[in-house]
């Protein structure tokens, strides 16, 4: 009896480790590199790039949230972007869409891909740049501000993660970033069990908006489930808590013009905690919150971000200094 039991289980692991194989195949056909993979020494970061539309006023560097890859904020703010001038940069960070997770784990840090992503544009040719970030991706953009205040011209923060905050993190980030237990969970039940959830858990993002009908595709979302990208982005999830208590004390340093907007029924990142510890700790930081707007105010309400955005380069270019 036992021994039929064990057998069971091997042949359901194995039918799960094939099915993560080949629908992990699968994605990657679907959704192959659409930018340009820059070489930064060890590896490499995959960069969409959209040239500005006529005379170019400068660059927006896109740094994505956690679970998603650089088309999130692409498909939502590029065209609109380059439409008012800008050449405009979206970011896989490393590990995630088709960048690759260079130095290993320990690159979950946030200032080690803040170093990565500036040179990424600097192979591009972006010597300054304004950079918005959202949600998790916020964190990666502060320390760009905190180390790179030469690079950041201005800094557009959508819905952030940036303080510590009480509860911890959902349980499969952990178990997916656990050196013993993850690599099965990766590898047998990540991409099943989140297939199944991916649309509630998009609707979970929205809430209290609707989703986009297209944003799964638009958005190549389910390259998040492949066994590595899934592992990158429990690896930062589960870094995040380190990473906002050893950078928020150092907030007040910050002298780059700091916008930041947040929707008042964000259900996944707390804004009284977040979005309002930003405003008030870096200096001269705006806030603005959207009304009945969820975690995703670049798709809901992207022109209220391109404002932002154009906002934080207008006081940019009145010349404040950048870190005290």
């Amino acid at each position: 009896m036992l021994t039929g039991g064990v057998a069971l289980l091997g042949l359901i692991a194995a039918a799960l480790a094939s099915f993560t194989v080949i629908e992990t195949r699968r994605i990657e056909a679907r959704y192959p590199p659409a930018g340009l993979r820059v070489d930064v020494g060890g590896g490499a970061i995959h960069v969409l790039v959209q040239p500005a539309k006529g005379e170019e006023r400068g660059a927006v560097v896109l740094v994505h949230g956690a679970s998603g890859n650089a088309s999130d904020l692409f498909v939502a703010l590029a065209d609109r972007l380059a439409g008012r001038g800008f050449r405009v940069l979206s970011v896989d960070r490393p590990g995630h869409g088709w960048s690759d997770r260079i130095g290993g784990r320990a690159v979950a840090w946030p200032a080690l891909q803040a170093s990565l992503i500036r040179r990424a544009a600097e192979e591009l040719g972006v010597k300054r740049a304004i950079v918005a970030a959202h949600s998790l991706g916020a964190i990666t953009g502060l320390a760009l501000a905190l180390d790179h205040p030469e690079f950041v011209r201005g800094l557009a923060l959508i819905a952030p993660v940036s303080h510590p905050w009480p509860g911890g993190v959902a349980w499969y980030y952990t178990l997916g970033a656990h050196a013993l237990f993850g690599p099965p969970f990766r590898r047998l039940l990540a991409l099943p069990i989140g297939l199944a959830r991916m649309s509630s858990a998009v609707g979970s993002v929205f809430a209290p908006d609707r989703a986009p009908p297209n944003f799964i595709e638009a958005t190549r979302l389910p390259l998040v489930l492949r066994p590595r990208h899934f592992s990158a982005n429990c690896e930062d999830v589960a870094c995040a808590e380190g990473a906002v208590a050893a950078l928020s004390p150092r907030y007040q340093g910050i002298r780059v013009p700091t916008e930041v907007v947040t929707g008042d029924s964000d259900g996944v990142v707390s804004a009284h905690i977040h979005a309002s510890g930003l405003a008030r700790d870096i200096p001269d930081a705006r806030l603005t919150t959207l009304e009945a707007v969820g975690h995703a105010p670049h798709h809901v309400a992207p022109e209220r971000i391109v404002a932002v955005i154009l906002d934080a380069e207008r006081r940019a270019g009145q010349g404040a200094p950048a870190v005290a």
